[in-house]
């Protein structure tokens, strides 16, 4: 009996190394991009490795005039909509799970058909609205990285509200009531007990809005069209893009500096947002 067992955990451990392995290919072809002299990544017959590594393309990325405000606005976007995911999802998870009113059966069916929306379909809706709003409030207009901001809040909202649901819900109602019998009102029950137990969702929130709106190219190119200055990093990317000599040592070196600050986030971050996608299964 235990032979065919272990054969069976060898060849799943196996298929995991397989997959695992396809899965990290194209990262790590893209970091050898990076290293590669011009005269290799343009070579008719590529290799998996590089004998003569060169800095040349991060040099010329690093030198890209306004480089650094590109990587502080895409920050900047990021942190704001994951700072306002968190309030936001975590609030309307409470409202769902711990509240009944009248149509909430009807809102979380409409949280996730949100989810199920094209977003390529809502471009040109979003940049008609984006123009009307400028008017009256220039601050989340075109051209502004408030209009990125909002339009990628509204599309991390659907899934952080129905990750952090499930948490929220498996709390038991008795904490609760065992909080008002020691004189804890709702309020100090929500921040202070409630919040702290629901950590590992709201963790698995932030890594989630965090990717969402730091590699977000579609609205960014397609809201700031002509205020240099305020692009973001996957905008500007696009200069080295040409349409008879594309830079691919450059696109390759930006993208890995790009890939640098999500991964340094999910390693800081993975025992509790594996532990948190766990949860959010369970709830």
């Amino acid at each position: 009996m235990r032979t065919p067992a272990r054969a069976t955990r060898l060849l799943a451990e196996a298929a995991t190394l397989v997959v695992a392995g396809l899965v990290a290919f194209p990262l790590y072809w893209m970091v050898v991009s990076a290293i590669k002299p011009p005269g290799e990544i343009h070579s008719a017959h590529p290799t998996v490795w590089t004998s003569a590594p060169s800095l040349d393309s991060f040099t010329r990325v690093l030198s890209m005039n306004g480089f650094g405000r590109y990587v502080l606005n895409s920050l900047l976007v990021a942190v704001v909509v994951v700072v306002l995911s968190l309030a936001m999802s975590f609030l309307a998870a409470v409202a769902l799970s711990r509240f009944r009113f009248r149509g909430r059966t009807v809102l979380v069916v409409m949280i996730l058909v949100a989810q199920m929306v094209p977003v390529e379909a809502l471009t040109i809706p979003l940049f008609f609205l984006m123009r009307s709003i400028g008017g009256a409030a220039p601050v989340i207009g075109l051209n502004e990285l408030g209009s990125i901001m909002l339009v990628d809040l509204a599309f991390s909202l659907p899934l952080a509200i129905w990750l952090l649901r499930g948490f929220v819900a498996a709390v038991p109602v008795e904490l609760e009531e065992a909080a008002r019998i020691d004189g804890a009102s709702r309020l100090r029950f929500t921040w202070q007990i409630l919040l702290p137990l629901t950590a590992p969702g709201l963790v698995s929130v932030s890594v989630l809005a965090f990717i969402h709106a730091w590699n977000d190219f579609l609205f960014a190119k397609t809201f700031i069209i002509s205020k240099t200055e305020n692009q973001t990093l996957p905008q500007a990317i696009l200069v080295y893009f040409k349409p008879e000599d594309t830079d691919w040592g450059a696109v390759m070196a930006s993208s890995t500096l790009m890939t640098i600050p999500a991964l340094v986030l999910f390693v800081a971050v993975q025992r509790k947002l594996v532990s948190g996608m766990d949860g959010a299964v369970k709830g």
